[in-house]
């Protein structure tokens, strides 16, 4: 199957199979996937926490979803997004990895702007790795539902990780057959085409 008519067929997932399994290998391509995002001047403002079944932490997370409790109770993989919640430390991290050309992007262009202006622009690239995890799940035959229906700050307290804070998070697992949202069930619904895709 090509990977046009893999994203054909993907979906956000509203029922997931409990007795779904994704085994250590494929979770670590993720791993090595979302590592290779990429981000406006290669800044990688991000943290991303893998959550597994077996994580003492999974139920109280999931406790923290609102409507999507469920997904995370029965999916097989949560992953939590986050971003640097200060631009100082932004900066302390680019110092030491970054050329001085990329540096002085940001020092020009972007801190300028204000704080708001870097940390919605620090936001942005995280957003960036969202869509490559999300292509990878349809290539890889997973299904998953992207979620910023959760309380931040609840997770921010459970996952404790310092200097970053939570913007959203990833279920992944297989879905339940029983799932109304699949496109044999839900069509998708997408714009015309010519309103979306311009040429000139």
């Amino acid at each position: 199957m090509s990977f046009l008519e893999k994203m054909k067929s993907r979906y956000t997932v509203k029922k997931y199979n409990s007795n779904g399994t994704i085994n250590e290998e494929t979770v670590q391509q993720l791993k090595d996937i979302l590592h290779l995002s990429p981000s406006s001047i290669n800044s990688q403002p991000w943290n991303f926490v893998f959550v597994n079944d077996s994580s003492e932490y999974k139920q109280q997370l999931a406790e923290a979803s609102y409507w999507n409790k469920d997904k995370v109770v029965n999916s097989n993989l949560l992953v939590v997004f986050q971003v640097l919640r200060n631009p100082e430390d932004f900066e302390k991290q680019i110092e030491g990895h970054l050329p001085e050309g990329s540096i002085n992007y940001y020092r020009t262009f972007v801190k300028p702007k204000g704080e708001a202006a870097v940390k919605s622009w620090m936001a942005h690239q995280v957003y960036l790795s969202l869509g490559v995890l999300l292509s990878a799940c349809a290539e890889m035959g997973l299904d998953s539902t992207p979620m910023e229906g959760i309380e931040n700050d609840k997770y921010d307290a459970i996952i404790n990780n310092g200097k970053y804070e939570t913007l959203f998070a990833v279920t992944i697992g297989t879905k339940s057959e029983e799932d109304t949202n699949q496109p044999i069930h839900t069509p998708k619904k997408r714009l015309d085409k010519k309103e979306v895709i311009l040429e000139i």
